[in-house]
């Protein structure tokens, strides 16, 4: 395969640290000049298939649907799936984050990781779409949840190298419009699933995610 961008020399590291939270969690912060990269690594930190999922404008790192990228981290180890959660060191920053992900690729390609899944909600849904075109033909999958459209414009590589993507929108998002995923995914085809009632958060719509999820992802790296 072709190696994954270098992006880790490139954040300018000062300091970092790591500490086990539990047997299977990691919290790891990386302290640079332009702020602290903070990220949570669910699973064997050995894994080949690796999820990165990325927060919205405001950062955060537990996700949409309550909580959902902490919970698929507790479940998806369990299919030998690594997790990372990545906190942005300048969240709303597009380029920015993308070198957040890209970092944590190349940290857990470093301990043996060949192909990812990105995800992110809303902001993140760009974030997530850049990030998987330029991890090229690592990239195994790409999620969106109520993604926004800009920034979204490399999703056409991923189209034209055919790689699996779920776009998730609820039809009463107040925030992102139902067809900002639906201009996406004319740009990177793949399968949109509109969710009746659902909200900016997908606030009820957390045990379909988990559930949709929960098959989608494995199946990808499969």
């Amino acid at each position: 395969m072709i190696p994954l961008p270098e992006a880790l020399s490139a954040l300018g590291v000062i300091a970092h640290q790591n500490v086990a939270v539990t047997p299977a969690l990691r919290h790891f912060e990386l302290a640079t000049w332009e702020g602290l990269l903070t990220l949570f690594w669910h699973g064997d930190t050995e894994e080949r298939h690796v999820v990165l999922t990325c927060g919205g404008a405001l950062g955060g790192v537990l996700g949409p649907g309550h909580g959902l990228f902490h919970d698929l981290g507790q479940r998806l180890p369990e299919q030998g799936i690594g997790v990372l959660r990545v906190g942005y060191r300048r969240p709303n920053d597009l380029d920015a984050c993308v070198h957040d992900v890209l970092a944590a690729a190349e940290l857990a390609a470093r301990q043996g990781a060949e192909r990812f899944i990105t995800m992110g909600h809303s902001f993140g849904g760009a974030v997530a779409i850049q990030a998987g075109a330029l991890l090229g033909q690592h990239t195994a999958g790409v999620v969106t949840l109520a993604t926004q459209s800009a920034g979204c414009e490399e999703g056409e590589s991923l189209a034209t190298n055919k790689v699996p993507v779920i776009l998730f929108h609820g039809d009463r998002d107040d925030i992102l419009p139902y067809y900002a995923s639906q201009m996406v995914q004319m740009l990177c085809g793949g399968e949109l699933v509109i969710i009746p009632g659902g909200d900016h958060r997908l606030s009820a719509a957390g045990d379909e995610l988990r559930q949709r999820l929960g098959e989608w992802i494995p199946a990808r790296f499969a």
